[in-house]
């Protein structure tokens, strides 16, 4: 029976984990090829939680040194172009996913696709593996699909037909912090406000979020008995790309965006377009826009009566984006990985190995001192009594220039000073910031409330060492749109004299005080 799908929130409850965890009926010994890739890296701490034994084969094991999870897997190095290492890690497995891809690579990658997963498809009825599992893209059947979708869609097939029981999945866009599909759709919606776009942006897309990606790909392995079947999945909610657009820039806060469809399909000229406008490199923007001429849409639910939808309700785009902007979203700077945080159970949030343009274009200057001869408690005082009548402790003449400009334009200026002159508490401005975290003798983190497109903080770090104090100063700016992109490259030169400036003089001034 087909199980009506529910509204889902990003306040419902989100362990994936745990709900996998009550599916699972008996652990099995897993192998997962392409787990340095986006939904491989996400889906092993699934596996791991759910009881699974984890193996993984990757060609550079040393991209795994970041992840929490590195230690507690079996971690094997396989070659799939050569097939060099591929037997060993299948021995013993009872379940092999097959999450590689080739988007972005030169030369044939068509060929070389079809080349690897025959090769994997021969190894695996060698070695006794009761199950493959394979994440490929949503397409329509009997029309010419680009390069890229053709491939995968060949992978499908030559899995499906081997002689090991296999399931297949179709998805459109993933959306979750890190995937390629999502990151483009951000970059976009935060660069532009006016989108100019080929006549591809009126083509149909079923969304799906990443957390329900993974648990179709975990139950998967739970299914009884021989299956060998390919099924469309997605978020039963159709959309244009130009709605997925203007709905992202809706639920990140944005002004509302406008997409002009163009009548042209050039999916070449759009991709490099898409490459000039994006942190993403060409390698992925060109199969990836080529990849959107069709429209991206579930025609079967035969999914329903294999793995039924969650029991919490497939999640809705806006929704799947709240989730994945989760952090900004609440206006946290902090985008490091935190196991201990419980993060290993965010789907949607961002891993170390991610790649450098996952995530919202994040630009920083940071410098670093040791302070011989004087403890963090030494140089504290200065660090809390910065700004106000004291300043900045270093080039005046700038700092008031901005102070000026930025109350010209409506903001705080540096008029507003400080509550006291030496001491801080959360929530007190200084000048044109406002105190965001504060831990006495080691962290001040100040949010900046100057007129900017984009969002600004300024951190004070002090450690005490065997030489002295540590200090750490760092300026973080994530910018809003084009003119937040240009504030910042306009504003860099100057801060390569302002901020060691800054750094040499609260050392100098903390000596200073000491002797005296």
């Amino acid at each position: 029976m087909h199980r009506p799908t529910k509204r889902s929130t990003p306040h419902h409850s989100e362990s994936l984990g745990d709900e996998v965890i009550r599916q699972t009926r008996s652990p099995r010994r897993v192998l997962v090829l392409g787990a340095t890739g986006y939904i491989g890296g996400r889906l092993v701490p699934r596996l791991l939680q759910a009881g699974h034994e984890v193996r993984v084969g990757v060609r550079r094991p040393e991209k795994l040194e970041q992840v929490p999870w590195a230690a507690d897997v079996d971690v094997r190095t396989v070659d799939l172009d050569s097939g060099r290492g591929l037997s060993d890690s299948l021995t013993g497995i009872d379940t092999a996913y097959y999450l590689v891809h080739s988007m972005g690579s030169g030369g044939d990658f068509e060929a070389a696709e079809s080349a690897a997963a025959t090769r994997f498809a021969d190894e695996v009825a060698a070695s006794g593996v009761g199950r493959v599992v394979y994440l490929g893209g949503l397409h329509p059947e009997g029309r010419e699909l680009s390069k890229h979708m053709r491939s995968r869609a060949t992978v499908g097939r030559i899995l499906l037909d081997s002689e090991v029981d296999a399931i297949v999945f179709n998805a459109g866009i993933i959306i979750g912090s890190g995937s390629a599909s999502f990151e483009m759709i951000r970059h976009l919606a935060l660069t532009l406000r006016w989108m100019p776009a080929p006549d591809w942006v009126a083509n149909r897309v079923e969304p799906l979020s990443v957390r329900d990606a993974l648990y179709y790909l975990l139950s998967a392995a739970d299914v009884d008995g021989r299956v060998n079947e390919s099924f469309d999945i997605g978020s039963r909610q159709i959309l244009t790309y130009a709605d997925v657009m203007r709905t992202f820039a809706a639920v990140a806060g944005l002004k509302p965006r406008h997409v002009l469809a163009l009548p042209l399909p050039a999916p070449t000229l759009s991709g490099i377009w898409v490459g000039l406008v994006t942190p993403l490199p060409f390698r992925l923007t060109l199969p990836l826009v080529q990849s959107l001429q069709e429209d991206a849409v579930a025609t079967s639910h035969a999914i329903d009566e294999v793995i039924p939808p969650p029991e919490s309700g497939l999640i809705r785009f806006d929704d799947a984006v709240r989730l994945a902007l989760r952090r900004e979203v609440e206006g946290a700077v902090d985008t490091n990985w935190d196991a201990d945080a419980g993060e290993l159970d965010e789907a949607a949030s961002p891993l170390p190995n991610d790649p450098q343009w996952a995530g919202r274009r994040i630009c920083t200057d940071e410098r670093a001192a040791t302070i011989t001869g004087l403890s963090a408690a030494d140089v504290w005082p200065v660090i809390e009594g910065i700004g106000g009548a004291q300043g900045w402790y270093s080039w005046p003449l700038a700092w008031k220039v901005r102070g000026i400009w930025d109350k010209a334009v409506g903001g705080a200026g540096l008029n507003r000073g400080r509550r006291l002159p030496d001491s801080l508490r959360i929530g007190d401005p200084v000048d044109w910031w406002r105190v965001e975290q504060l831990e006495r003798n080691s962290r001040l983190l100040l949010r900046a409330e100057m007129k900017v497109s984009g969002h600004a903080w300024l951190e004070f770090t002090l450690t005490d060492s065997a030489d002295g104090c540590e200090y750490h100063q760092t300026a973080t700016f994530i910018p809003t749109g084009v003119r937040g992109r240009l504030y910042w490259a306009l504003v860099a030169p100057f801060h390569r004299f302002i901020f060691p400036a800054m750094a040499k003089n609260i050392a100098a001034e903390a000596r200073r005080r000491v002797r005296a």
